[in-house]
């Protein structure tokens, strides 16, 4: 039996940028090797009328999470860089697509497309109840939107083939998939929904 898409239901496509693909700042391995996939759920979001979400990390040059000003990572994702664009190949619709930028302000990180934004505010106006998530890295961004969704009251599947992580310390994907499961994510693939 196969998850219908009903009215209260969003896609959320999470960082697709140039830093994260394969020859970017900070990249995700094989980060790139998800964009057909994550089209294909665009395409059907799109198709039924449903609203899709693509957060990204929007950084001040002196970000607080850039190593140089107290952080781990290389600088990425600045403000206005090419680096900060999306992946060219995602297929970003032209109606019913919103723009979530995150990590706007230099002393504040966020990993969840929840932090310091409008996301949340913007799908209770729609009465969004279910979210359906996938992008990079899922140890990362994926992971702390998904957690932040389901702390939120949403229900939330996790799009199996369109996620891709990090791995910086050995089972740190296998970890952040347990604790979104444990949280009661439910994981899904494409040919599962219709």
């Amino acid at each position: 039996m196969k998850l219908k898409i009903n009215d209260f239901d969003a896609l959320i496509v999470v960082d697709m940028q140039k830093d994260f693909m394969p020859d970017g700042a900070l990249p995700v391995p094989e980060g790139d090797k998800i964009v057909p996939v994550l089209n294909q759920y665009i395409q059907l979001f799109a198709d039924k009328g449903n609203p899709v979400y693509f957060t990204r990390d929007w950084h001040p040059p002196n970000h607080i999470s850039f190593r140089g000003h107290g952080g781990i990572w290389p600088p990425h994702c600045v403000q206005d860089t090419e680096g900060a664009k999306f992946h060219p190949d995602l297929k970003i619709p032209l109606d019913n697509k919103f723009i979530i930028s995150k990590g706007t302000s230099r002393d504040f990180d966020a990993y969840s497309g929840f932090q310091g934004t409008i996301l949340d505010q913007l799908l209770k106006e729609r009465g969004i109840k279910r979210l359906f998530i996938g992008g990079v890295a899922t140890d990362y961004c994926v992971k702390n939107t998904v957690l932040g969704g389901l702390n939120l009251g949403y229900q939330v599947f996790v799009l199996e083939d369109a996620i891709k992580g990090v791995e910086a310390n050995k089972g740190d994907i296998e970890k952040a998939i347990n604790q979104m499961l444990e949280k009661g994510a439910v994981f899904i693939n494409y040919g599962e929904i219709e």
